[in-house]
């Protein structure tokens, strides 16, 4: 039976003497919960779990497309298609997204991420050829701006289309699932990927999602994922792991995966967590329409960085950053 270790995060500036770095991050931690798939966890000392998953939970992240994880890490989202959820139309040609972009820049993002095809649920393929006169100009466009720009995107002829622009990272929302071509692709543009875990497809991952627990459902299938790029040519200091909030989940399940981020660490890569302004916030938050969701998408990018998550996929730049910066200020760990 495989068992797990979910660190217990702290933010507090009072640090007991033998207290770990949570992923050489702002975190720290002394405890650990000792879970199983049968039965309720148990709490032990860090210094009782096996110490390669000590090692794993406490090592220091490499940097991601040059930039360091010593502080959390905000990706800004850049949509240029006409269907997503929230942002779909909003920047119908490349001058309106040079604009978006830049003004994210201003407000503190770190990274852009460039998408041309929308993973909303019920949302169908569109052909590679699209998708790149959707993506490619708008990555030239904005790659000269400063932060970093990835390409969000499942097919590698689009990563191919994007890297000659001017990316320096790929997001791929089915974790080299979709296209076989991807890992190679990643592997020779030695760049970093990040592997997002989603149950099904876009056109079908709402109807019905079933786990036998999500928690360590997505941590096995993460764990497969990673494996399977590290042994396509991929080295493990890039790559960069998503739990896939929203994606094949249910609010419940999104819930549990929230609440449990730390376990993830286990896993030795950075994390990247995208929940702004899902489905589940405009339920919970009472905000039917998505662009009205960003103080609940603030909540959750707070609690996410108090578990250490280093990387933020978000809609709303300028609110995130002051919130983290806020963040950073009450509990001693910043300025952020």
């Amino acid at each position: 039976m495989t068992t797990y270790f979910r660190p217990i995060p702290m933010l507090d500036a009072a640090r007991p003497a033998d207290a770990l770095p949570l992923a050489g991050s702002w975190a720290w931690f002394d405890r650990v919960e000792r879970l199983t798939r049968s039965g309720p966890g148990e709490l032990i000392k860090a210094a009782e779990i096996p110490g390669d998953i000590l090692a794993s939970l406490t090592a220091a992240r490499a940097p991601v497309a040059g930039l360091t994880l010593d502080r959390p890490r905000l990706m800004g989202v850049l949509n240029v298609t006409p269907d997503s959820f929230s942002d779909g139309g909003a920047h119908p040609n490349t001058a309106a997204a040079m604009d978006h972009a830049r003004c994210m820049a201003e407000a503190g993002a770190d990274m852009l991420d460039i998408g041309g095809e929308s993973t909303r649920p019920g949302a169908e393929p569109i052909d590679p050829d699209d998708e790149i006169a959707r993506t490619a100009p708008v990555v030239s466009a904005i790659a000269g701006l400063g932060p970093p720009v990835s390409i969000d995107t499942r097919k590698a002829k689009v990563a191919r289309a994007a890297l000659q622009a001017g990316a320096t990272m790929l997001n791929d929302v089915s974790a080299l699932c979709y296209d076989p071509a991807m890992a190679a692709t990643a592997a020779k543009a030695q760049v970093p990927i990040c592997l997002m875990h989603a149950q099904g497809t876009p056109e079908t991952m709402h109807l019905d999602p079933r786990y036998d627990d999500v928690l360590f459902d997505v941590y096995d299938a993460l764990a497969a994922r990673r494996d399977a790029a590290i042994a396509a040519g991929i080295a493990r200091e890039r790559i960069v792991l998503d739990p896939g909030i929203g994606f094949g989940k249910s609010l419940d399940h999104n819930l549990r995966l929230l609440r449990n981020l730390g376990l993830f660490h286990g896993l030795g890569c950075p994390i990247l967590l995208g929940a702004s302004r899902k489905r589940f916030i405009g339920t919970l938050g009472r905000a039917p329409d998505p662009t009205a969701r960003m103080p609940g998408s603030v909540a959750v990018a707070l609690a996410a960085v108090a578990q250490g998550v280093q990387i933020l996929r978000v809609h709303d730049i300028e609110a995130t950053k002051q919130a983290l910066i806020l963040q950073g200020a009450v509990t001693g760990r910043g300025p952020w």
